[in-house]
């Protein structure tokens, strides 16, 4: 497992006000990307490679 005590969490500024039903993502954890829920901040994340990530972002903006 990985360790994100030191992960610094950002939301996307795409959420608006929507009472805070978001992901958070932390890109300052070397070699990964971790994505969670905004409404469970102690519960589980995924993570992905760096690689893999931007792939992710890119075919999400098409």
């Amino acid at each position: 497992m990985t360790d994100l005590t030191g992960a610094v969490w950002r939301k996307s500024t795409r959420s608006g006000d929507n009472g805070g039903d978001c992901v958070e993502v932390a890109t300052n954890v070397p070699d990964i990307v971790a994505v969670r829920d905004s409404k469970d901040l102690s519960g589980p994340a995924l993570t992905f490679s760096p690689a893999a990530w931007a792939v992710f972002v890119e075919e999400t903006k098409r």
